[in-house]
């Protein structure tokens, strides 16, 4: 199960590992980019590439649905940014279990932002983590994990690719490993918990009062998309691409 560009890695490394993928299911065709045309998933597209079975629900409680599921009779399910909250219902289908790609160290950036939110933080380091899904939001035990660092020049897009791409290899790790009989359950420590809640619209302001460390963390968090902007002289600038300098001289 998955929907954008991040997904593609995972569901190729299934194929190119020889997986049986029995099915994938996405999120239905939407308007997408300027002109608003109907435009299929990314996930989708490699799926019919692949002749695999495609299956794009409105509502993740319709009883077709889920009986479709149940009749393949999986053994595991693999969720990565499928972009909606899996219900109980189609969590308890998998024999072995849920397992999704979260692309942070959990539980830390527990949400749909983790990427964002680890640059506006200014960590120096985030990874990925493959975990066992359960009811509550990235809240199950955790399989695998992998540290993955975080460099200057760094954007959530560069960051994005990165992150794609070792969850993939750390989910054909987890697969190998349960095949052992590996299946590694750690509990998170709810106490480390913190959140990556979605990007709103207000938060595309830059506010100037920050420090530069902040600001910089700011900008590449949304870089480049949703992309941060200020007003200078009743115009909007876009801004991309911060990099912190040593000034000399006086401020003002």
């Amino acid at each position: 199960m998955g929907t954008p560009q991040f997904a593609l890695p995972s569901l190729e490394a299934l194929l190119a590992a020889g997986e049986e993928v029995a099915a994938v299911v996405t999120q239905p065709d939407r308007p997408r980019g300027r002109g608003q045309l109907v435009t299929a998933s990314p996930v989708k597209e490699l799926a019919l590439a692949w002749n695999l079975p495609v299956l794009q629900p409105q509502r993740l409680k319709d009883p077709e649905l889920i009986g479709r599921l149940r009749a393949l009779a999986p053994e595991i399910m693999i969720v990565v940014a499928y972009g909606r909250i899996l219900p109980h219902e189609i969590l308890a289908l998998p024999s072995v279990g849920a397992l999704n790609v979260h692309a942070s160290l959990l539980p830390r950036y527990r949400g749909a932002a983790p990427i964002n939110w680890a640059l506006i933080r200014g960590e120096k380091e985030t990874g990925v983590t493959i975990q066992w899904l359960r009811d509550e939001v990235d809240s199950g035990p955790i399989f695998l994990q992998e540290r993955v660092p975080i460099a200057p020049a760094d954007n959530s897009g560069t960051l994005y690719d990165r992150l794609s791409e070792r969850g993939a290899a750390l989910l054909v790790q987890s697969l190998e490993r349960l095949r052992r009989g590996e299946a590694v359950k750690l509990p998170q420590n709810d106490a480390a918990v913190t959140l990556a809640p979605p990007l709103s619209r207000e938060m595309r302001r830059l506010l100037w009062e920050l420090s530069a460390p902040a600001a910089a963390g700011w900008i590449r968090g949304l870089d480049p998309r949703p992309g941060a902007y200020t007003r200078w002289q009743g115009r909007v600038l876009k801004l991309f691409g911060a990099r912190i300098k040593k000034g000399e001289g006086r401020l003002g």
